[in-house]
């Protein structure tokens, strides 16, 4: 054999060999996804696990594994579970609920990583992240207010943590900017997952005159509720929670809110890969990181069904003076996609419900004080439930 031919040979078997070595000791990361709700609510488990797919599919040297519909008080055995079973390098626990317990599991588990959602408890290997949609709420109560012949909005909720009085707060302040006529009626379901008991809550609303309607429950239960009486001639307005919910009624969907957990767990599973994970490690992502999204499809920011009335609809705005309704929340918009800086709906003067002054005039609410944010804003009828 000439000596060119048993070089390259041994190139190519050098080549092989090596390819080989570096191939089998990359380095791997196994995650693991604790979900309150099934996949397949169309709500906010199902926008996680779109989040999810998307870091898989990105990441090669990502491995996933889910846990769905876990009460918050099994969150235990099935964090153990994950790590002692599934031996899971970092799990994620995606409800407020799972706090406490996600804390414990940092202690008990010190070589392994843990991220808990909406949450504001960390430690050395323990962090927070969430995608929060606040914003969005104000632009769906500026669209309210606007569009409301009875000056009752009704809001069907979930859990009373700050996570929702943050949003309410925040559809109330905008249904005031745009109405302060309007007012918002709460109504408690006890149930992220809970399709009848969100029909009930929504027709009680509707009963009680209410003609426009958000939501915090993981199904398109309140737009079907909305579509129905709009397809029999009464015209609800709805606004979508959480993931592209219009199909479900596009003669009520105005607008409402989308989640890109995407880029959220890429960025924390990517910093994890890359040893930058640290202590105390925080991720809050709004309008400005692409993570909050406005609209009831993803591709319109407000269904064209409702945009002549928005545009017909006039508000007094101190910024811009007379302006359509529809002019103002696409104004919003592209200042939140700015900052919080540029423009933030929780700038003072607010008052609570009770008459007393929370934010000076001026000023704005830090994002821990919106963390934890437990009263009512002005134009939100009664009490949060105790």
């Amino acid at each position: 054999m000439k000596k060119w031919m048993i070089l390259v040979l041994i190139c190519s078997i050098f080549f092989i060999g090596f390819s080989t070595i570096v191939f089998a000791s990359e380095k791997k990361l196994k995650a693991g996804f604790v979900y309150v709700g099934p996949v397949g609510d169309y709500g906010f488990t199902h926008a996680h696990d779109l989040g999810r797919k998307f870091a898989e599919e990105k990441f090669p040297w990502l491995e996933t594994i889910i846990v769905e519909s876990v009460g918050e008080a099994d969150s235990a055995r099935i964090i153990d579970r994950l790590i002692q079973q599934q031996k899971c390098d970092v799990v994620f626990t995606a409800s407020f609920g799972y706090m406490e317990d996600t804390i414990k599991a940092g202690a008990r588990y010190p070589d392994k990583l843990f991220m808990h959602c909406s949450g504001f408890k960390r430690s050395a290997n323990v962090g927070t992240y969430f995608g929060d949609l606040y914003q969005m709420y104000y632009l769906n109560g500026l669209m309210a207010g606007a569009l409301t012949k009875t000056n009752k909005i009704g809001y069907v909720a979930a859990f009373p943590i700050p996570e929702l009085i943050r949003h309410i707060n925040a559809y109330a302040l905008g249904i005031k900017a745009a109405n302060p006529k309007a007012k918002l009626n709460v109504k408690w379901i006890y149930a992220w997952y809970g399709p009848d008991k969100a029909k009930e809550a929504a027709e009680a609303l509707i009963a009680e005159g209410n003609d426009a309607l958000a939501f915090t429950e993981d199904t398109p239960a309140v737009i079907e509720v909305g579509q129905r009486h709009a397809e029999k001639g009464k015209q609800i307005y709805t606004f979508s929670h959480y993931s592209a919910m219009q199909p479900y009624g596009e003669d009520s969907v105005v607008s409402g809110q989308l989640m890109n957990w995407g880029g959220i767990y890429a960025k924390i599973l990517e910093d994890i890969y890359n040893d930058k994970f640290t202590k105390d490690y925080d991720i809050l992502w709004l309008a400005k990181e692409k993570a909050a999204i406005l609209g009831g499809n993803e591709k319109d920011i407000i269904n064209p069904k409702f945009v002549d009335d928005l545009k017909a609809a006039m508000i007094e705005s101190k910024e811009f003076g007379k302006i359509s309704a529809y002019d103002l929340v696409v104004k919003r918009y592209e200042q939140m996609k700015q900052g919080r800086d540029v423009f933030e709906p929780y700038t003072g003067p607010i008052y609570d419900n009770k008459g007393n002054l929370k934010i000076k005039a001026g000023e704005k609410a830090t994002m821990g004080e919106l963390l934890s944010i437990m009263y009512y804003v002005d134009g939100v009828e009664g009490s949060i439930p105790q």
